[in-house]
């Protein structure tokens, strides 16, 4: 069982050349050192945020052979739960990325988990990336509401790493603030008013929980103040460092799709590194 690419090609390239092309020219634009155990990344198309996305996945750190890549989705509400992809590998560009069953065995026993019947953008465009960066890694596919589950998904997470004996990387799939009429969301108007106030104020008070590691206040932000899409995947992220001992985040970069194609509705980027 493959899971087979649900998006079309304007998300990210159909070749194993075109996606090296642009990976290897987003590396090169971010140069990291890869100490990181989890990390934040967008999930626009490529066209947007897919170098800040990159350049997360490739603060992991590298070198472990027994290492299993999770990515952690979004887009469901408060009550959603759990999910997961039970397929036996998932498809990208570089070839297939085996999926870790063992792992996700491990969290069923320990939380409430349903199965995955259709594919996710959150998920699904950092596949390539983890392939990309961990070419013999496993993955999992999960998703995870923007709740207290997500602060135990982290946890179970942490404690797969001892149980299984094997290394463990996060990716938390998080956006920042939707912006505008597209969103329903225009609570300063519009225009270059508004593109402060989202860069400035709503993202940048969720860029300062997670950086922070306050997985409450990232919760509470996300819900009440609308700072982010997918909330949940960054929490379980950054749960699963805190535990792992890292104290604090680092900003790789954060802009906004404004700032690439000026619109009345616009989203706003970060990508956080979580380095041991």
């Amino acid at each position: 069982m493959v899971r087979q690419r649900g998006l079309p090609e304007g998300w990210y390239p159909e070749s194993d050349e075109g996606v090296r092309r642009l990976c290897e020219a987003w590396s090169a634009r971010y140069p990291l050192s890869r100490k990181a155990c989890a990390c934040v990344a967008p999930h626009a198309g490529w066209s947007f945020s897919g170098r800040l996305a990159c350049a997360a996945v490739g603060s992991l750190a590298c070198g472990d052979a027994a290492l299993t890549v999770v990515v952690v989705g979004g887009h469901l509400p408060p009550h959603g739960g759990t999910y997961a992809a039970g397929d036996e590998s998932y498809a990208t560009p570089l070839g297939e990325l085996p999926a870790d069953s063992e792992l996700l065995s491990f969290l069923r026993d320990r939380m409430a988990i349903r199965g995955e019947p259709h594919g996710d953008n959150s998920v699904e465009v950092q596949l390539p990336f983890v392939k990309y960066h961990f070419p013999k890694a496993s993955a999992l596919w999960l998703r995870v509401a923007p709740s207290q589950e997500a602060l135990v998904l982290g946890a179970a997470l942490f404690d797969a790493q001892k149980g299984l004996g094997r290394t463990i990387h996060v990716v938390g799939s998080t956006d920042l603030t939707h912006y505008g009429p597209g969103y329903r969301f225009s609570p300063q108007g519009s225009g270059p008013a508004a593109v402060q106030w989202v860069t400035e104020v709503s993202d940048r008070k969720m860029i300062e929980a997670l950086l922070a590691m306050e997985a409450e206040s990232a919760l509470s932000l996300s819900g009440s103040e609308r700072s982010a899409c997918s909330a949940g995947a960054a929490v379980a992220a950054l749960t699963f460092a805190r535990l792992s001992g890292v104290r604090s985040g680092r900003l790789i970069d954060h802009f906004t799709s404004f700032d690439l194609h000026p619109s009345d509705s616009f989203v706003g980027y970060a990508g956080i590194a979580y380095p041991r």
